[in-house]
């Protein structure tokens, strides 16, 4: 394995490891030195790698973000129509972390929030993560229209505002859980979201959640 490997290997490793060690106490009370010890490295190599707490925190986030994005890509090139790639994002979006073998992302999320109110390289992190997700959205229904299984009058980048502000609300209640907003019933919400804005039905398969 090359230098280059090594240290991506190496990287990838207090990333994970960071951001077990944020969602479980919080940022303001992770110090570098407990991330160091979390992976048995000394401390001023966390710095070399990332330099400051707040830039670890938005890597260790564009970490689990970029997990999720892999397991999203994987599930949406497996089906071919806008139909099933939506029923894709509804399945990956309401389903628990732990059910989705996913890295602590909405842990990660709430904490970067609270940094963006008071931050702006941190408030100019999360802009691109969210314009990201919206992206994805938008690219389902765009390809949808051009197969013509979508109507042409419906403002793609809209929709995505929308649905992505609905799947992410409901995400952080089941995030935090919430006994009223179960897994299903956001799903329920999620289809039917898209059933009232697009006009057709997504049918899913009640054994695949």
């Amino acid at each position: 394995m090359t230098n280059d490997g090594r240290d991506g290997d190496r990287r990838a490793q207090l990333l994970k490891a960071a951001a077990r060690v944020i969602a479980e106490r919080g940022f303001a009370e992770t110090r570098l030195a407990d991330i160091a010890v979390e992976v048995g490295v000394s401390a001023p190599l966390i710095v070399y790698y990332f330099g400051t707490r707040e830039r670890l925190l938005i890597e260790a986030l564009r970490y689990t973000e970029d997990c999720f994005y892999e397991v999203v890509s994987s599930r949406l090139a497996a089906v071919g129509t806008a139909h099933d790639k939506l029923v894709e994002l509804l399945l990956v979006s309401c389903s628990p972390e732990p059910v989705m073998d996913l890295p602590q992302g909405w842990a990660l999320w709430f904490e970067l929030w609270s940094q963006a109110a008071r931050n702006t390289q941190a408030a100019g992190d999360r802009a691109e993560l969210d314009a990201r997700w919206r992206a994805t959205v938008a690219r389902i229904v765009r390809d949808g229209q051009a197969s013509g299984e979508l109507t042409v009058d419906l403002d793609a980048e809209r929709f995505a505002y929308m649905l992505t502000a609905l799947l992410d609300g409901l995400a952080v209640q089941i995030a935090l859980n919430d006994e009223s907003v179960t897994p299903s019933f956001a799903l329920e919400l999620g289809k039917s979201f898209c059933t009232l804005s697009l006009g057709i039905d997504l049918m899913i398969d009640p054994s695949r959640f």
